[in-house]
């Protein structure tokens, strides 16, 4: 079999495939979102930019798809995003919004910042979101721009 494109290392290959067959061992959707995140970053790391540098590309794209997919999957479920995306509509900069998860008991808190526009014209909007879970505290400050459907997307 002949593969016309860009060559991807095999080296590369192997990591993302480990990655991929090790997500049938995660715990919980942070580190699923981080195994997926890593995988697609890596993969596209491998595939843009000089190809000289194409192994570095991928782990640098590996690196960066992980921690995005791991905020992402962070424990929350479709109904918390909802709220979260809710709150990054409709509430004034500054004021929390807090739930807390009536099936999971994951503890939620959202204060949304002022917001700017981005190079295409669309609102972006920052907001600090704390969540508990199983005891744990975690924050991040995530900026979300509205897509042309009206959701926001991290």
């Amino acid at each position: 079999m002949v593969l016309n494109g860009p060559k991807v290392p095999v080296g590369i290959l192997l990591l993302l495939s480990v990655a991929l067959l090790n997500q049938g061992c995660v715990e919980n959707r942070a580190q699923a979102g981080a195994g997926v995140g890593a995988l697609g970053g890596g993969l596209v790391g491998s595939l843009v930019g000089p190809s000289k540098n194409r192994g570095q590309n991928a782990l640098i794209g590996a690196a960066v798809g992980g921690l995005a997919g791991y905020a992402v999957g962070n424990e929350m479920d479709k109904q918390d995003r909802q709220r979260v995306n809710q709150a990054y509509e409709r509430t004034p900069d500054h004021q929390p919004v807090a739930w807390t998860n009536p099936n999971n008991g994951h503890q939620y808190t959202v204060v949304p910042r002022s917001t700017t526009q981005n190079a295409n014209g669309q609102p972006c909007r920052q907001a600090e979101i704390e969540s508990v879970i199983d005891g744990r505290r975690e924050t991040v400050v995530k900026m979300a721009c509205r897509r042309p459907d009206g959701a926001w997307e991290f």
